[in-house]
């Protein structure tokens, strides 16, 4: 099924989505890049922590919130308070003010621990609008476009982010992001209204809270693909240690960060390419299992290597793997969430995917302060595959899943 063949309204939103993440991954990549040559990686381990904690402390408000209010608003407000975020850096980055190191640093994570706020509405509010846009039957297709969206736009954001740095500067990077977030909001306006199921208006906040992570804890499935995912990005994330690996091991520069920086979402889109041609049709739960697994051992060889393009390749196979758990996790997640529940349960998985991403990036700058970094790589990778091992016996239905 093309595109094409889909709504125009989903088009709208996919068009939104590609803007905003494209946008908000370049900006992910110039933090990054930026506090790692104003301090070290263990600093940038501490950018990660600055968005993750309001991100997870707002998320459950989030997700009650989206449920009982107009998903579309929600949306576009979002978007339109983290192009303010991205000004706000571009700003602070101008050469014509000669801020110190310690001010600029103390800016970046106040405006980074604002994006973690917004994000907690953001992207909760898109994903609960998917099965409100397109048909059950075309909800796979749906998944998988977005999905692919999603992963375009971040192998777009951190290739592009090094190229700005390197031909126009911080600063004129972050004004090119928040010109494509104002792009997502023109496209945001276009959707829809989407009010929330009649039956949640009046539910209080902490029962309302209660039922999603009941929803959550008692889908033993969910919470298996939920709980991998977590475990094994937490430890095997390696995003904080690129800006190091690709600066001090493999000499390369902005470009080079950039492009390696991509890698892993690259093989993502290769994937999840593959998977919409020849969808996983028996097994999934053990494929997922055994991805996992080759993402772990990816990263170890990521820790191992000493050259550009066999680094580069490792990352690129992690994320082949990776987009395998992203296609389970999100078929599964929309395919057996109730309407009434997707925004609280859109925002659980927020608190997942940003314990994965955020407070794995944490980990790392943690574990490169004691370990050393290529040490704390190959200590991460070799965390994941324990993980792996502990879901297999911890959830043995997990094994046998199947949609």
């Amino acid at each position: 099924m093309s595109i094409d063949k889909l709504p125009k309204e989903f088009r709208h939103f996919i068009f939104a989505r590609l803007s905003f993440v494209l946008g908000f991954r370049m900006i992910t990549t110039i933090v990054i890049y930026q506090v790692f040559h104003l301090a070290n990686t263990y600093m940038v381990g501490f950018a990660g922590l600055a968005e993750f904690i309001p991100a997870v402390i707002t998320a459950l408000y989030a997700g009650h919130y989206i449920d009982r209010h107009n998903k579309k608003n929600i949306l576009v407000w979002s978007y339109l308070f983290y192009m303010l975020c991205g000004i706000t850096l571009a700003m602070i980055s101008l050469p014509y003010f000669q801020f110190t190191h310690t001010t600029k640093l103390t800016v970046i994570f106040s405006v980074v621990f604002c994006t973690g706020i917004v994000r907690s509405f953001a992207g909760p509010a898109a994903n609960s609008m998917i099965a409100a846009i397109v048909t059950r039957e075309q909800l796979q297709k749906a998944i998988s476009y977005n999905s692919s969206t999603w992963l375009i736009s971040s192998i777009g954001g951190h290739a592009v982010g090094g190229l700005l740095i390197a031909f126009i500067g911080i600063s004129g990077a972050y004004f090119v992001t928040a010109a494509l977030i104002l792009t997502a909001v023109l496209f945001a306006l276009q959707l829809f209204p989407k009010p929330p199921v009649a039956s949640v208006l009046r539910e209080p906040i902490f029962a309302s809270i209660k039922q999603g992570f009941s929803f959550v804890f008692n889908n033993k499935n969910l919470l298996g693909v939920l709980s991998l995912d977590l475990f094994a990005v937490l430890f095997g994330g390696a995003v904080a240690f690129i800006p190091e690996v690709a600066s001090t091991i493999l000499h390369a520069g902005p470009i080079g960060y950039g492009f390696l920086n991509a890698a892993m979402d690259l093989g993502s889109l290769i994937s999840i390419i593959i998977l919409v041609k020849y969808p996983l049709k028996q097994k999934q739960g053990l494929k997922m299992l055994l991805a996992v697994a080759g993402f772990g051992i990816c990263i170890i060889f990521f820790g191992l290597s000493r050259v550009y393009w066999l680094s580069f390749m490792a990352l690129f196979a992690a994320g082949l793997f990776d987009a395998v758990s992203v296609v389970v996790r999100g078929t599964i997640m929309q395919l057996h969430t109730p309407d009434e529940l997707r925004g609280r349960v859109a925002s659980i998985n927020l608190i997942f995917i940003n314990s994965s991403n955020e407070l794995g990036q944490f980990e790392s700058g943690v574990t490169s302060r004691i370990f050393g970094t290529l040490p704390a790589i190959i200590f991460g990778g070799a965390m994941s595959l324990l993980v792996v091992a502990g879901t297999w016996f911890k959830f043995p239905k997990l094994r046998k899943l199947e949609y």
